[in-house]
């Protein structure tokens, strides 16, 4: 859990990694996530028959892009979803699935990391996405005139 976290800001009960199985640093990148009937979100949807929220998943799919960015177990940088397109659910996740996370890198161009994922469940697919866009951040260390935003986050521009 220490090499996760090294890697993403996230932390509980907003960390949707559990462990990093394989990665081609640059490519793709393969993880898991555990679903336990204690998670947060359950006790809202739906308490008769939990099921996790499909945006949930889609999240966790994009917390994976940083292993397939970089291998390094401390990459310093994080990165926002920008734009998500193609998202198709095929059945529910439920406590005691074992959820089986990937995402590839399709293309990258400055700040812009461009991909897709697939999560699945005992081989099977349960959610697609086909574009998850994210945006590198980068603290802004450059003052305004007002000096406002000294050590705030911006989003870097295309080249």
């Amino acid at each position: 859990m220490r090499e996760i976290e090294a890697v993403l800001p996230h932390r509980y009960p907003f960390l949707f990694i559990d462990r990093i199985e394989e990665v081609e640093a640059g490519k793709w990148a393969r993880g898991i996530k555990n679903v336990t009937r204690n998670e947060w979100f359950f006790t809202g949807h739906f308490p008769d028959e939990p099921i996790m929220p499909g945006v949930l998943i889609v999240e966790a799919l994009a917390q994976l892009s940083a292993f397939a960015v970089n291998s390094s177990r401390s990459s310093g940088g994080k990165g926002m979803i920008a734009s998500i397109r193609g998202i198709k659910f095929m059945a529910p996740v439920v406590p005691g699935d074992q959820l089986m996370l990937v995402f590839e890198i399709t293309s990258r161009k400055g700040p812009f990391m461009k991909g897709k994922g697939e999560a699945s469940v005992d081989g099977k697919t349960v959610a697609l996405v086909e574009e998850i866009v994210i945006v590198a951040r980068t603290p802004n260390r450059d003052k305004q005139e007002d000096g406002d935003n000294e050590g705030t986050a911006r989003y870097e521009q295309l080249d």
